[in-house]
């Protein structure tokens, strides 16, 4: 049995993620000592016996449906921002911002991962709608690379998790050097789940109270504020195509 909350578990709020495991377990009475860190995220979402995970809806439309049980979405408390979703906001560096969006898009456009919905479906789904396109893109596999290789100018455009960004802008240097464009539309936020050999009411029940027992700081380090069930047809969103005209990446 294996516990895994990797999205937002960052070095600097890992004592936050462990106090919240505490007190769920605590609650639950049963579970691992302590959340899985060794395995890759998206190893945790095939093992077969997840009690508790966390995914991004795009993977989980695209691979995991018929293999996970839903449980919540996070409520994170963003800017015009339903409880139970996300966005991403559009980020470039400070001397490019008054330019906007679309000359932004005939730049190179750094993404995390081909099936991140915060770093790829969510920002293609908003300039398809707006008539751009990308002129070139960079998988660079994280947001905070992805802020990165703008700030380094081997990248200069991203669409970066809201969350996240709250998060780096505390403590990523690179943010600083960084402006927020533009936003995506809305999607699910990241979503608890686990296996459909666990009881999702009763886990539920166990989230609800550890974000409870959470301190201000704590809460406040992961941007988890309470939970949300939303209905199955929140996920019914387009599947993004894959990136194409992929340049390598490459470090100075």
């Amino acid at each position: 049995m294996i516990a895994s909350l990797p999205m937002y578990d960052r070095p600097e709020n890992r004592a936050a993620h462990n106090a919240f495991w505490t007190a769920f377990r605590d609650t639950l009475g049963y579970g691992p000592a302590t959340l899985e860190r060794a395995i890759a995220y998206d190893a945790t979402w095939a093992h077969p016996d997840l009690l508790l995970g966390q995914i991004c809806n795009l993977p989980y439309r695209s691979a995991f449906k018929d293999r996970l049980v839903r449980i919540a979405c996070g409520d994170h408390q963003l800017p015009d921002t339903p409880a139970g979703y996300y966005h991403s906001v559009f980020v470039v560096r400070a001397q490019d911002a008054d330019r906007g969006l679309a000359p932004a898009c005939l730049g190179r456009f750094a993404y995390n991962d081909a099936l991140s919905q915060s770093g790829w479906g969510a920002p293609l789904a908003r300039i398809t709608e707006q008539g751009l396109q990308f002129h070139s893109t960079l998988q660079t596999g994280a947001h905070v690379e992805s802020m990165r290789a703008i700030v380094e100018n081997r990248a200069d455009l991203a669409a970066i998790d809201a969350v996240t960004w709250d998060m780096l802008c505390k403590w990523e240097p690179a943010a600083k050097d960084l402006r927020v464009i533009g936003r995506t539309g809305l999607s699910p936020s990241m979503t608890f789940v686990t296996t459909k050999h666990h009881d999702p009411a009763q886990l539920r029940t166990a989230l609800d109270a550890a974000i409870t027992a959470l301190s201000p700081q704590n809460r406040d380090d992961m941007r988890l504020y309470g939970l949300k069930t939303l209905p199955d047809q929140a996920y019914d969103i387009p599947l993004a195509p894959a990136p194409t005209r992929p340049l390598q990446l490459a470090k100075n």
